[in-house]
């Protein structure tokens, strides 16, 4: 049997730690896995704390466009949000991480792939139900729920760190009190004071975003193009998937756009407080509804409008992998179709208002119809006597016989 267990890694605390006691606990070789999705030059540092731990087997890529383009794009197609607030940013990157240190795994021959979330959280499960989606044999090591593992805080991590000379950088006062998880298209924050609900969130926090009362004073329009339910193109420049959210988060986070504090139902079952910055996110969700507002046919809309609570809790509850994902992408992305043309949004104060949307190809909004002057007789107002007749037909007979609703 191979000794090599593949780790996601991320050059942190924890997952130095779990570096080397899963080096320990399974007497195995550590293939390490650092997966680049917006943080850029920050996951450099993990390749010399890897090797300074004994690994030799080190993949640190870059899956920005494709997490941008095959991930976060087709979300966005159905204008996802948990809860009503929640844009999804950090379970929209477990998919592609767990797809690839599977792939990695198999490529270097390791018997097991390893990570670093705790038992108490939703990551644990979109890691592992991704895994054994793409891999049915696959067997996953989680330290956190281990018998073995005994470190419960982050003090008796460090604590062993410091005993076993694991190179991390930690202060145990004056840094960060947070959780934090960034990508191209968020920052989180969990733990610290967000644990009380009732207790407002520290302005020094946000990194993203300036405070909304901070942002400048006159507003910025900006106009996004779009092809098949996707932004191509911003102020006329066309971009690639990952240079348009990062261009939409400077734009955004500029004029305080995107921050929300929440209080979200995990899958595991409890309520967990979190805050989130989704500049870009916020700016493309409002920009892609306007744009469907003007070319998706009624009931097609009101469809993806019913059915993108369960859309976005398949992603949240770690289904991106499943075949009812895959069966509502597919009615999804064939809803874009028409949803080309340009939206015009104004940024101001952290808020995005739509400013003017058109489609020259594609629009089913006819100005000779919906005109409040003469129509010229392209709509029967008389029409409408039948029409609200037979809708109420059944409510008439209803109160003939006496019902009251």
């Amino acid at each position: 049997m191979s000794k090599k267990i593949a780790l996601a890694y991320s050059g942190g605390l924890d997952t130095s730690v779990m570096c080397r006691w899963l080096q320990e606990t399974y007497d195995a070789e550590i293939v390490t896995f650092t997966a680049d999705i917006g943080q850029g030059e920050e996951v450099e540092p993990a390749r010399s704390k890897a090797e300074a731990m004994g690994v030799k087997e080190i993949f640190i890529e870059d899956l920005t466009e494709e997490f941008v383009s095959d991930y976060v794009f087709p979300m966005f197609r159905c204008n996802a949000v948990y809860e009503g607030e929640y844009l999804l940013g950090t379970s929209i990157a477990r998919p592609l991480i767990a797809k690839r240190l599977v792939e990695i795994a198999e490529q270097t021959g390791a018997f097991a792939i390893s990570h670093g979330s705790t038992g108490k959280g939703n990551d644990q499960v979109r890691y592992e139900l991704s895994a054994y989606a793409l891999n049915p044999n696959i067997r996953v090591i989680a330290p956190w729920r281990e018998p073995e593992w005994t470190l419960t805080s982050r003090e008796d991590c460090m604590a062993y760190a410091e005993q076993h000379q694991i190179p991390v950088e930690y202060q145990r006062t004056g840094g960060s009190p947070y959780s934090m998880d960034a990508n191209l298209l968020h920052i989180s924050y969990e733990g610290g004071g967000l644990e009380d609900p009732g207790a407002a969130s520290d302005d020094s926090m946000w990194r993203w975003t300036v405070a909304p009362e901070d942002a400048p004073d006159t507003p910025l329009e900006i106009e996004l193009d779009f092809e098949r339910g996707d932004v191509v193109a911003i102020d006329g420049e066309r971009m690639s998937p990952a240079s348009v959210l990062r261009r939409l988060n400077e734009l955004g986070g500029a004029h305080g756009v995107g921050r929300d504090d929440i209080v979200e139902n995990r899958y595991v079952g409890m309520k967990s407080r979190g805050c989130y910055e989704t500049p870009g996110g916020t700016v493309l969700l409002k920009a892609h509804r306007a744009m469907e507002s003007i070319t998706l046919d009624r009931e097609v809309m009101h469809l993806k409008d019913e059915l993108m609570p369960r859309y976005a809790s398949l992603i949240y509850n770690g289904y991106w992998f499943s075949p009812e994902r895959r069966v509502l992408q597919a009615l999804i992305d064939e809803s874009q179709t028409p949803v080309n043309g340009s939206v015009r949004v104004k940024l101001f104060k952290g808020l995005v208002s739509v400013v003017g949307r058109t489609s020259v190809t594609d629009s089913l909004y006819d100005d000779g119809i919906a005109t409040f002057e003469d129509d010229q007789g392209t709509y029967d107002q008389a029409d409408a006597t039948g029409f609200i007749r037979l809708n109420a037909l059944r409510l008439r007979l209803g109160a003939e016989r006496g019902r009251s609703y």
